[in-house]
């Protein structure tokens, strides 16, 4: 698909030294030893809430879960995309040659969701309400008492497929024209971490929670892209990582955290060719613009999704992906849970400074903070690009 604003064009908009740029309050600096921190009051105004739900989350790849079980002929699996956030009801639908879909989960006569479980063996989409159907593809083809409806169907009586990719056996879905094409978003990692047998990794539900807790979300973003922190708040994950070849790598719509580990801790075994030969990788840590992390260890992949449960209240969503069990427990991606609740801790308190009438915006680490200021550049880019 095509992205509606090139980032390109949106960069180019917002760069301040433009004549007709589109300025705006959350326009950060492009230099990192120069910029300030964005206006406390994107975390604080309840106004810019709708903003942020419309264009930082509807208009960007979000990711809807792995697909194993939803790629078999004539399954139907209902997902809720960012509950609390978007609520938006979709539903992968599996037709007799095996092609998957994302179609919208709402029926188009009266709004009646359509499947609220899981099923196998379906040939058509029936409502239980006034039993319109659709062909697993999302073609309307029958309801009842209807003879007399003038101009019927119509393509509005089908159900809407959305643009959505897979990649490693997971699924991602954007509901609104996205800022950037799919192969922008994630190319980068594909190609980083090609050599992952991604599709072979499995969900364990035991090592997978939910947590939350009273914050904004973007200051836990902010909080998981710069490793300053990390010798304050996690004494564990610092006994792991050799801090002084930690490394930041930033993309179009991603970053990289790049945590090597100690001589006798757990890390990668790479093979021939990859791009990190030689290294000692313990953790690939992704973050996709603006909520998602995918955090690759040697065991597996953690992938945790940030959901804004309310102006100051955030839900993370931990999934874990096994490859390799037996080295679950092990070296950066072992104390997940420890490291989680120190996070949570810090981003809580922030959330309270922040409401201080004697803060209003911080700087930038220049060495240490580069993807916190980067988030906040995609901010004001994209923000900057709907009002500008």
């Amino acid at each position: 698909m095509s992205p509606r604003h090139p980032a390109g064009d949106i960069i180019r908009r917002m760069d301040p030294r433009d004549d007709d740029g589109a300025a705006t309050r959350w326009q950060v600096h492009p230099d990192v030893a120069r910029a300030e921190t964005l206006d406390k009051a994107f975390y604080l105004d309840p106004a810019v809430q709708t903003l942020q739900r419309e264009h930082l989350f509807a208009r960007s790849w979000q990711w809807l879960g792995d697909v194993h079980d939803a790629a078999v002929p004539g399954a139907l699996w209902p997902r809720t995309l960012l509950p609390g956030c978007l609520d938006e009801p979709l539903l992968l639908s599996c037709d007799s040659a095996g092609e998957l879909r994302c179609l919208s989960n709402v029926c188009t006569h009266r709004g009646n969701l359509l499947v609220q479980e899981p099923r196998q063996g379906q040939k058509q989409i029936r409502c239980g309400y006034h039993s319109r159907r659709f062909e697993l593809d999302g073609r309307m083809v029958f309801m009842p008492e209807f003879q007399q409806a003038q101009d019927f169907p119509r393509p509005c009586d089908h159900l809407p497929q959305l643009a959505w990719q897979v990649w490693g056996g997971h699924a991602f879905v954007a509901l609104e024209s996205p800022w950037a094409s799919f192969d922008e978003v994630f190319g980068p990692l594909r190609d980083r971490l090609g050599w992952l047998p991604l599709g072979d990794f499995r969900l364990d539900p035991s090592a997978s929670r939910d947590y939350e807790f009273d914050a904004h979300w973007a200051l836990y973003v902010e909080n998981y892209l710069e490793g300053l922190h990390i010798p304050f708040v996690h004494p564990a994950l610092t006994q792991a990582l050799d801090l002084t070849q930690y490394s930041y790598e930033l993309l179009p719509w991603a970053n990289l955290q790049l945590a090597v580990a100690r001589d006798d801790e757990l890390a990668f075994d790479l093979p021939a060719g990859s791009l990190d030969q030689g290294r000692r990788i313990a953790a690939y840590y992704y973050w996709v613009f603006p909520n998602l992390m995918l955090n690759f260890y040697p065991w597996g992949l953690s992938v945790n999704q940030v959901l804004p449960a309310g102006p100051s209240r955030t839900r993370v969503l931990f999934r874990s992906y096994v490859w390799e069990p037996d080295l679950q427990g092990q070296g950066a991606g072992g104390a997940l849970h420890q490291v989680e609740m120190e996070d949570e801790a810090v981003v809580m308190t922030v959330q309270q400074g922040l409401r201080s009438r004697f803060y209003q915006r911080g700087r930038y680490s220049p060495t240490r903070e580069q993807g916190v200021h980067h988030f906040h550049r995609l901010i004001g880019q994209v923000l900057g690009a709907v009002s500008g």
